[in-house]
Parts: C-alpha cells; structure tokens; sequence
C-alpha cells in the first residue's frame, strides 16, 4: 500500500502517493535503481489505468513509484488550471518531494497528458534525468500544426535529457507515426517513441505493453 503525504503549495495543498521499491530486488544493492515521478492529465486522476499498473509493478524491479495529484484534483475541481499555474504548483512539489527524501537516486520525471507537458517543461529546471511521456497531447483533435506541442516534447532534449514517449496507436491527439514526424521536422535526437493498443487512454489488453515498454527503457537508462 502506498504511503500518502501531503505537499504544501500556494495553490493549496497537493499529494503523493509513495509506492516505495522493494530492497530485496535482484541488483539493487539495498537502493533503489532510481525514482519515477508520475502526475496526472487535466481531466482524470492518478487512477488512470497506466499511472496505476506503472505505480504497481515498478516498485518490485527497484524504482520507487511516486504519484502526485495536483492541488487542483484535491481540492475536488474537475477542470486543471492553465499550464502556468500547473508549473508553478511543480516548482514547488518537487523540491519538497526531493527534501523529504522520496526521491532516491536518479530523478525520472513524467506524467500522462498534461502531466506529460508540465514534467517536459520542468524537467530541465528541476534536476531531472529523463522523462517519460504517457498519452503526450502532440495536437488538440481537430486542431492545426500551429497548435502542435512539439516545442515542450523536446524542451527536456535541448537540456540534454532523454526522453521516452509511450503513445496509444490511434491517439487522436497524435498518432504514433505523428509524433515521430513532428519529431523529425523539430531535428530532435533523444526522444525515443513506443506504441501500445488504445486511443489516448490505453487498453486494458495493451496495458501490459505499456508497462513493458517503460520498464524497458529504465533498464536501460539504469
């Protein structure tokens, strides 16, 4: 069971639900391999089915598993604030996770959707060394190029992070193949793009892709 803590910030309180890793995992030499600071998007909570099965299976390989829900979802609100209130909230939830000491060993940063954008624009800032994607909004449906979030996926990129992006095949905030594309227009090396069954929530089938697929890339990080 996860342990929860509540993280003052200006706008209220937010919390963490800490799924610590397993000390007895093979290689781990009694640390962990590392933390994984996930939130959520504008219109769901840390529920979501991939936050959930990351935050379950991760802590047993050696990475420390830490949920945030924004002050926004805890006070019971239904609708995110703009992205630089959400910014400003991580500026501040960050250091005080980092000071509590539930954040061992190298930082990665991420969330799903909005969660996504807020950890790609911070990540730099704060002292992370990757970030991981789920569900990334490239483009509101129905929206033009001039929308495209292209710029936020590679800020983490032009402060020399790596980042893992999991995207469902038929997202319709981007495809896949539409994230790689923009990817190539923007010249950005170190985004690396893997696809799981789903739209921009993921199957309950290709869950277990989606899992894969970020433990995978941690392996490989770590």
């Amino acid at each position: 069971m996860a342990e929860e803590r509540e993280v003052p910030t200006a706008r209220g309180p937010a919390r963490a639900h800490v799924h610590e890793a397993s000390a007895s995992t093979p290689g781990a030499k009694g640390e962990p391999a590392g933390s994984l600071l996930l939130t959520h998007g504008a219109g769901g909570g840390i529920e979501a089915l991939d936050l959930a099965t990351v935050a379950a299976q991760l802590p047993a390989l050696g990475w420390q598993v830490v949920l945030v829900e924004m002050p926004w979802r805890v006070a019971g609100k239904k609708v995110a604030p703009p992205p630089a209130r959400l910014d400003q909230s991580w500026r501040e939830i960050v250091p005080a996770l980092r000071s509590a000491g539930v954040l061992p060993g190298r930082l990665v940063m991420g969330g799903r959707s909005a969660g996504a954008r807020v950890a790609c624009r911070l990540a730099g800032e704060l002292g992370a060394d990757a970030v991981l994607c789920l569900s990334f909004p490239l483009v509101p449906p129905g929206k033009g190029p001039e929308k495209s979030r292209i710029g936020e996926l590679v800020t983490p990129v032009e402060h020399g992070l790596p980042v893992h992006v999991v995207q469902g095949e038929k997202d319709p905030f981007g495809r896949p193949d539409a994230v790689r594309e923009a990817l190539a227009g923007a010249g950005a090396d170190g985004v690396t793009v893997d696809e799981a069954p789903g739209t921009h929530s993921f199957t309950k089938a290709g869950i277990g892709e989606v899992v894969a697929a970020v433990r995978a890339r941690l392996v490989e990080a770590g």
